[in-house]
């Protein structure tokens, strides 16, 4: 038992270095995002579903006020949100929310993603998967659905990547950016685009995916604006009428 509290210490620290140490990065290699975001979860979860009851809490955690209390509730010490009021004989502080969500947060990831601490990557759990309305029957999935794919970014950064805070142990991305594009305007020529999936919305094209695992990667295409380019590259359909 000793050894067990003991090894737990350990991977607690070793994951407040990894925060302390976080650059605000959100690669697929990084460590910090994965133990700050299953802390932040757990953090709001502590703090307010005891008030709210779980079936508020989960829509709470659906909305912007969810995402603009986090800074402010974590700065008022004095908030009375902090004390849990299932626990009848004690008044939680911040301090014991915040150490109770970490504690969680590292037993939970320790569960789900092994003893070591460097080994929680953030492309472990965070993917994404483009659902067409047809590839929720699973003859059709693989014909329709366009992923699974590892992937770079998160909530509220500039590669924002959205999902919902929940219990599950991967994060269901259901938005993003639906185009990236990188333009010299003082060579428009000189341009590179990428899209999520691919040009075409025909299953059975090939276009119709081709580009999903760049822009999983972080690639790019060059953009063809010249039409010399356009016209040696391109293939091109005409229409005979009888």
């Amino acid at each position: 038992m000793l050894l067990i509290l003991k090894n737990f210490r350990i991977k607690k620290k070793d994951a407040v270095s990894v925060l302390r140490n976080w650059k605000g990065t959100n690669g697929l290699t990084d460590v910090a995002p994965t133990i700050y975001n299953k802390w932040i979860y757990l953090y709001l979860k502590n703090t307010y579903q005891d008030e709210m009851g779980e079936t508020s809490f989960k829509q709470f955690l659906k909305t912007h006020i969810m995402k603009q209390s986090i800074a402010f509730q974590t700065k008022n010490e004095n908030s009375p949100w902090w004390d849990n009021i299932v626990t009848k004989n004690k008044k939680e502080t911040r301090k014991d929310i915040l150490k109770l969500a970490l504690q969680q947060a590292v037993l939970s990831l320790n569960n789900q993603l092994g003893t070591d601490v460097n080994s929680w990557t953030w492309n472990r759990v965070h993917k994404v998967e483009y659902k067409h309305p047809l590839g929720s029957v699973a003859i059709f999935k693989p014909f329709f659905n366009v992923g699974l794919f590892e992937i770079a970014g998160a909530n509220e950064v500039i590669n924002n990547t959205m999902f919902d805070y929940s219990d599950a142990a991967e994060y269901t991305i259901k938005a993003g950016p639906s185009t990236r594009r990188i333009v010299d305007f003082s060579d428009v020529e000189n341009s590179w685009s990428i899209l999520p999936t691919g040009q075409s919305g025909n299953p059975m094209s090939k276009y119709y995916n081709d580009q999903a695992e760049m822009y999983a990667t972080g690639k790019f295409r060059k953009m063809k604006l010249n039409k010399e380019e356009i016209i040696k590259t391109s293939t091109k359909l005409v229409f005979k009428a009888k």
